[in-house]
This record gives structure tokens, C-alpha cells and sequence, in this order.
């Protein structure tokens, strides 16, 4: 066990450093860049992200920009921003810095926010996790109960009309559920039930302990339920099918000939082996329930977020940003993955990692 966890351990470093060296790649070829989005901004020819910029974001040929904006200002200043955003270093050079950088988590400076990039991380990050913990937790105390309900159940009525809903639910986008809950109980076309925006209130921080617990869960009601619905009924089938295809094996049916009720059978025999695809799922379940799905919901919800934060950084070309969270959010990944694995030990001790090669 400890050799498979400390080989697992080490196959991190090359892994995250082959993800890294793919999206500084990808950077590169980006059109339009930091430097680019300055000089627009200082010569007024744009205000966007970089949609009108005529090439690379390090296309620079010695110290004159190619950017058709940058006619009109001094090459000394153009050369002084290369300088200040680190580009007047070849690529390798910056990207070798990069990673001497990232391994002490040191992420620098934001380009456009002048806060070094992991207080924006810290600051944003328990809005991202709040929605995305929550939603993990709601949709496998729902899904895997509802789940294997409808197993035993399969083909009755109850079965049928929870399929109906499950379809109907995962049909719906998350965003337009949530502008649908925010129309109907969070505006003034209807009932002003919930509130429509931040985390907690202004006087969350004079409220009693049991006050912030209330007025928390009173603002992630909505964005819980608007990510939610699509999230459980994935995990729902997935966690009946695979309950279906271990009822149906043979041990089961030794299980029940030897008298043991149904509840035995279901929870000490079938559950373990069920449960392993749906644990197989837990990782990607947690990273995408935490960054990837939390954007339109953000959004929607004007819920300042690591999500949000990653578009605005994106849009602005604020490159530090975007490689720190693509950097942390590979970690925890790759962290999770290894933490699955063990939790299949616990689920089903017939597994042996000694065994197992990387």
C-alpha cells in the first residue's frame, strides 16, 4: 500500500508538469496578449479582450509592437511593458521561471489587478468551494438512496414517474433553472423570498452562530438547487444501473437461496461491488461540481468566484491568473484521484494496490 500511494505520489510531478508545459504552449499561440491589451487601452483604439488584435501575444519583433494601436507611442515604452510582463524573455526562459515559481506556489503578480495572484485565489475560492462541496454532497445523499430504490423497484410505477423527472431535470440547464428560481423567488415579478446575490448578507458578521448558519444556507438555497438537479440525475442512473447489473449475478442469487433477507443482501453483498463505478466517478464529479460547472451559476447569481475569476482573466489575457488556477486545480485533481483509490480499499478490500503497476 505505501509503495503504490509514494509511486502514485511521484507520477504527480511529471503529470503536472506536462499539463503546464501544454498550456504555456497554448498561451503562446493565443491572439492578443497583455502587452497588446495595454497599448489598446493606452492608444484608445479598444476597450475589449483582444478580439481586434492583429497577432500573437508575444509577437514582438525587437522593441516595436506589431499592433497597429501601439503607432503614436514611444518603442522605450512598448519595450518597458515587454519587460514589466516578463516577455522580453524567450519562451523556455519564462516557462522554466514559471515552474521554479509554481513549486513554492509562488504565482506572482496579477497583470491588471496589481494583488499577487493567490490572494485573489484565497479570496475567491470559499464562494467556489461552498457551491461545490454542497453540490457533491446534495447529489450522493440523493442519487445513491434514490438510486438504489429504483434498482429494486425497477420496472414499477415508482420507478417509471422518478425516470421522468430525473430526464426532465437533467434536460434543463442549470443557468436557465436558475434565472427561472431567481424570476419566480428572487424578484419583484413574484415573491421576494430569497436573495439574488453574494454569499451572506452585509450583518452576516454581528449575526449569532445559529444567525450565519440560517442566512448562509438562505443564500445558497437557490444556486444549490439550480446546479443540483442536472448533477443527481447523472449519479442517480448511473448508481441504478450499476446496482441493476450486480442484482442480477450469481451471487446474489446464492446470497438469497441461503436465506438472507433482501436488506443483507443489498448492503453486504451487492453494495460494495456496486458502489465502485460510482466511486470511480467521485473525482471528476468533485472537480467539475467545484470549478467547472460553477461559471454560468456565478454568473447567474452574481456569486463572485473562482469561475468568474477565471473568465474575467481569460477575457483580459491576465496569464497568471489563468495558469495558477490551472495549476491548482490540477493538483487537487490529480490529489483526488489518488484519494479514490484509496477509498476502493475501503469499499472493496479484495482490491490489492501491491499488485497493481502504476
Amino acid at each position: 500500500m505505501l509503495a503504490y500511494i509514494l509511486r502514485r505520489l511521484l507520477m504527480i510531478v511529471p503529470t503536472l508538469f506536462g499539463i503546464m508545459l501544454i498550456s504555456f504552449a497554448i498561451i503562446q499561440i493565443v491572439p492578443g496578449g497583455p502587452v497588446e491589451r495595454m497599448v489598446a487601452q493606452l492608444s484608445g483604439a479598444a476597450s475589449g479582450g483582444g478580439g481586434d488584435f492583429g497577432g500573437g501575444g508575444q509577437n514582438f519583433d525587437g522593441g516595436a509592437s506589431q499592433y497597429r494601436g501601439s503607432q503614436g507611442l514611444d518603442p522605450a515604452f512598448i519595450e518597458s511593458l515587454r519587460k514589466q510582463y516578463g516577455f522580453d524573455k524567450p519562451a523556455p526562459e519564462r516557462f522554466w521561471l514559471m515552474i521554479k515559481n509554481y513549486v513554492t506556489f509562488n504565482f506572482g503578480q496579477s497583470y491588471f489587478r496589481d494583488t499577487p495572484v493567490l490572494e485573489l485565489i484565497k479570496e475567491k475560492l470559499p464562494v467556489s468551494i461552498s457551491i461545490g462541496v454542497w453540490v457533491m454532497l446534495l447529489s450522493y445523499a440523493i442519487s445513491i438512496p434514490l438510486g438504489i430504490r429504483k434498482a429494486v423497484k425497477d420496472g414499477s410505477f415508482f420507478d417509471a414517474w422518478t425516470s421522468a423527472v430525473i430526464i426532465i431535470g437533467y434536460a434543463i440547464p442549470g443557468f436557465t433553472l436558475g434565472i427561472l428560481l431567481i424570476t419566480l423567488f428572487a424578484g419583484s415579478a413574484f415573491w421576494q423570498i430569497f436573495p439574488n446575490a453574494r454569499l451572506v448578507s452585509d450583518n452576516w458578521s454581528e449575526l449569532s452562530l445559529w444567525g450565519k448558519v440560517a442566512d448562509y444556507a438562505w443564500h445558497m438555497t437557490l444556486p444549490l438547487i439550480a446546479m443540483s438537479v442536472s448533477a443527481f440525475a447523472t449519479l442517480t442512473m448511473l448508481t441504478k444501473n450499476s446496482f441493476l447489473d450486480e442484482i442480477r449475478k450469481q451471487y446474489v442469487l446464492t446470497a438469497r437461496m441461503k436465506g438472507l433477507s433482501e436488506r443483507r443482501v443489498l448492503y453486504g453483498h451487492v453494495f460494495r461491488n456496486a458502489m465502485l463505478i460510482v466511486i470511480s466517478g467521485f473525482p471528476a464529479a468533485f472537480i467539475g461540481a467545484l470549478f467547472a460547472n460553477s461559471l454560468l451559476i456565478e454568473q447567474t447569481f452574481s456569486l463572485d468566484g473562482l469561475g468568474l475569476l477565471n473568465y474575467n482573466s481569460i477575457l483580459n489575457r491576465d496569464y497568471p491568473v489563468v495558469l495558477a488556477s490551472i495549476y491548482i486545480l490540477s493538483l487537487l485533481g490529480l490529489f483526488i484521484n489518488l484519494v479514490s483509490d484509496l477509498i476502493y480499499m475501503l469499499v472493496d478490500p479484495r482490491i490489492d494496490f501491491e499488485a497493481r503497476e502504476v
